[in-house]
């Protein structure tokens, strides 16, 4: 059976099980299309069919985009992996460096920043500016020493404030100049570019997948709650949060990972230290198999980790729905974006849709 049969076998699935509502899904092989399909509906409720431009809120899919930037800004002479974070936010701890932000062994805590009162009250924090945002989180206790650990927290939000502060504007600016216009995103933004393509928001229930409320919270793989805020990205005074706060497209992001395989948007050397593994440290950060990369997880032991890909592959996801890879052995990049969380980020679509393109190569 070949790729387009296979993985529309494994999409058309998903939606009968309600286990997602839609889907763009994309695989590229040296820069050549095989597959590009958007299946289901962006919008149930209307009826509104997906689309392969359609808008996604892109949550941890913007990491890689800031990530991007700040190496970038470093090809750039602007700023340095080993710079302590001080040097642009001195509320921080000293210990803390770009290199730690970029791989989640900073000690950042993600904890509530709020007060109990302001939590009590409903205070809205992405309504907070930056400074105010930077002080609290620096105020946090460390869960570790830099470098000895490693925890998914806020590190890439100050990554984004610096980034914005080195060229006197905010996170977006920095993003645009450096990475999305540059490469023709033309959607990736922290606000909607168009409202007629925005996808809407939903979340796994145990009769399928629901039309997220806000707040909206599932539990997770961890045992524990994700609370989404689909309503954000709709908010012109939230907070630009670069771990998670911008809406793209499904295209828009391909052309970032071809950019990162094919090494046009960077130096290459810098390419080949980002998508290297950073944790090497530390026993297996990412779980069985898995390090991490300046970008995502990074695959150490393909049979340890139960995985087809192989060692060197790049991956990640976005809590809303969405996951990518790049392979760069077998010189693929692949963009999985679906309107449904936690399935499509987290569930066992991500696993059959990979599972799938390996069978069918």
């Amino acid at each position: 059976m070949d790729m387009e049969h296979r993985l529309d076998a494994v999409v058309s699935t998903a939606i009968a099980e309600k286990r997602i509502v839609g889907s763009v899904l994309m695989v590229l092989r040296d820069g050549r299309v095989l597959y590009e399909k958007a299946h289901g509906l962006a919008d149930r409720e209307a009826g509104r069919p997906m689309a392969l431009d359609a808008i996604f809120r892109l949550s941890s899919l913007t990491k890689p985009i800031v990530a991007a930037t700040v190496l970038a800004l470093v090809n750039a002479g602007k700023i340095a992996l080993g710079d302590p974070v001080t040097k642009f936010l001195p509320g921080f701890h000293p210990d803390i460096t770009i290199h730690h932000l970029l791989t989640h062994t900073s000690g950042l805590s993600s904890a509530s920043k709020l007060s109990a009162a302001e939590a009590a009250a409903r205070v809205n924090l992405w309504h907070f500016g930056a400074d105010e945002i930077m002080a609290r989180q620096a105020a946090l206790p460390l869960l570790f020493s830099p470098g000895t650990g490693w925890s998914y927290g806020p590190g890439i939000d100050v990554l984004a404030v610096i980034a914005g502060d080195l060229v006197d504007g905010k996170p977006e600016d920095a993003i645009r100049r450096y990475v999305t216009d540059a490469l023709g995103m033309v959607d990736s933004r922290f606000s909607v570019t168009d409202l007629d393509r925005l996808a809407a928001a939903y979340a796994d229930g145990p009769d399928g997948a629901v039309l997220m409320s806000d707040p909206h919270s599932v539990p997770n793989n961890t045992g524990g709650m994700t609370t989404f805020d689909p309503g954000r990205i709709l908010d012109a005074r939230a907070f630009q949060a670069g771990g998670g706060g911008m809406a793209g497209t499904g295209g828009d992001f391909m052309r970032l990972l071809e950019a990162l395989r094919t090494g046009d948007l960077l130096k290459p050397e810098t390419v080949a230290l980002a998508m290297d593994n950073q944790t090497s440290q530390l026993p297996f950060a990412q779980g069985p198999g898995w390090q991490f990369s300046y970008f995502g997880a990074w695959l150490d032991d393909s049979a340890l980790a139960g995985s087809p890909a192989p060692r060197g592959t790049n991956r990640w996801g976005g809590i809303y729905g969405h996951n990518w890879f790049i392979d760069p052995v077998n010189r693929l990049s692949v963009v999985s974006m679906s309107n449904t969380g936690i399935e499509g980020c987290d569930g066992a679509y991500v696993a059959e849709v990979r599972d799938a393109i390996y069978s069918a190569l």
